[in-house]
Order: C-alpha cells, then structure tokens, then sequence
C-alpha cells in the first residue's frame, strides 16, 4: 500500500485561515499527476502552528477528496503521547489509511522510551503506523535495533526515514524480515535510498512537480535505475531550491507560481529572500514547470 511518491502536503492559507477550497484543487491536481498517496499535517503541512480544530479539519477534508483513490498517511505526531493518541484516533475515524508519527522532539526520550511511545499510539489505533525518524530536528534517533523491535509490533507498517545515512535501509533489512515499508524523506536521496531496498520517499518537492517525482519513483520501482538516475539528476536543483530556506516556504512559493495557492506560511517561518524565489523559479523554469 506504501510505496512510490507520497506528498507532504503544503497546507494553504489564506489571510491567516485555512483554504479549504485550494486544498481541494491541490487533492485532486496530485491525483491526476499520477502521486501515489498523500500525507496531510506533516511538517510540510506546518503541523506544529496549526491549531487542533485546523489539524483535525484538513485531514478530514483531505480523506473526504481522496475518496479512496490513493492513501492517506495522516500526520498524527506529538512528543506528547496522549495527544499523539488523540489525533490518531481523530485520523482513523475520519477514514486515513494509516498514520505518521514522529519520534519525541525536546523531550528526548532514550531508545526505550521512544519503544514506549511508539507502542503507546500502536495500542491505540487498528490502522496502520510509519514512524517518522528525523535526528536533525527531534535530536533523538529511532536506532535500527529499536525499529526492528518497533516492527514486531503488528500495526508499525513501515518508517520515514530522513535520517540521511544511505546504510540504514541495509542494516535494517538485515534485523527486519516482517514485510515493512521503507520510504525516503528526503527528496535528493530518494533514488539513492531505493537501491538499498527503500519502495518510496514521502516527498516535499512532488508538491511542486508530482507527475516528475512520481516518475522516478516509478522507475526505480521497475529496477529502471539509470533513466531514474537521469530524471533524478534533473530534479536536483529543484530539490535543493525547496531547502534553501526554511521549509514550507519554498514549496509554497513554488505551488503559487502553479496558481494553486498563496505562498502564506505561519510565523516563524518567513517569506522567501528574492535570491531563493529566483532559484525556484529558474529551477521550476528548466523542468518546464512554468
């Protein structure tokens, strides 16, 4: 159920609120691209500035619109467990296919209390769990011992991994031998992270270009590694462009040049320098995105 281009889906806004209705258009555009699911509220979706009620209200909107067609990965993280429960419990009665938590942010629990937390949401919920592991922003590391012991567990169906070390997906496949689920998040390694056993990336740039990041998703997914490797090499600087500054700033000003949606993000993430719009453009410009 889990593999190829899975958006993190922008949340847009508009005049501080939420848009409803471009929300729908980007649904329904991501469909026709060929996107092979979409997780809304993640860190793309601006979670952590969202209030309950917005969190709550997009991925409902977002299963409505889906109806089914592709999977829905709810974003459902917290550092705290009991909230963590909560929103999966709100996901899964809306109708999403599974749900993605992150490993404890501030907090920073040891690797038994990551199990802990973890199995704490599994108890929770019959749906299905990606465990979100990126260090670079909660500190603490889901280590690949921990995963595997995390995947025991029936429910804990694959992970996000943005941890950025290209060895993991072996290392893990030698402890993991339960069908699992390993997807890239991070757009610049995707291809990278496939050859070593990974069937997906849960991606920030397929915001901007889904029917490219889709492809190379389909190609490695056919063993097809050099025209991968070739379209990949093209995407590059576009998913360098996405990062420049902090992100959804990026995604968002490259979908408003799309007309989908305003580039408005929440503080404190601030608009774009004119140097990094002008490399997003010229980036969107090469891929003939504009």
């Amino acid at each position: 159920m889990f593999q190829g281009s899975i958006v993190a889906l922008i949340t847009p806004f508009r005049q501080g609120k939420l848009d409803e209705e471009a929300l729908l258009r980007l649904v329904e555009w991501h469909i026709e691209q060929g996107t092979h699911g979409l997780v809304p509220v993640g860190t793309t979706g601006e979670s952590p500035t969202l209030t309950h009620d917005e969190h709550c209200r997009v991925v409902e909107l977002v299963v409505k619109q889906v109806a089914g067609r592709i999977p829905v990965i709810a974003g459902a993280g917290s550092n705290n467990p009991v909230e963590a429960i909560e929103y999966t419990r709100h996901a899964e009665q809306a109708g999403a296919d599974a749900t993605l938590h992150v490993a404890g942010y501030y907090n920073r629990p040891n690797q038994e209390g990551l199990y802990h937390h973890f199995k704490a949401v599994h108890d929770a919920t019959t749906k299905p769990i990606i465990v979100y592991n990126i260090p670079p922003r909660a500190i603490v590391d889901v280590q690949p011992a921990t995963l595997a012991r995390l995947a025991e567990l029936p429910r804990i169906a694959g992970v996000k991994d943005a941890t950025g070390d290209l060895a993991r997906p072996w290392t893990e496949r030698q402890l993991i031998k339960t069908p699992f689920a390993w997807l890239s998040g991070e757009d610049a390694t995707a291809v990278a992270y496939n050859i070593g056993g990974g069937q997906g990336c849960i991606s920030v740039t397929a915001n901007v270009a889904p029917k490219l990041v889709a492809e190379v998703q389909n190609l490695t997914l056919a063993g097809k590694w050099q025209a991968a490797r070739e379209l990949q090499d093209q995407l590059i600087p576009l998913h360098q462009a996405m990062f420049a500054e902090p992100s959804p700033a990026g995604a968002k000003y490259a979908v408003s040049l799309l007309g989908f949606c305003s580039e408005e993000c929440r503080l404190p993430v601030m608009p774009l320098s004119e140097a990094t719009r002008e490399r997003i453009r010229s980036a969107m410009q090469a891929l003939n995105l504009l």
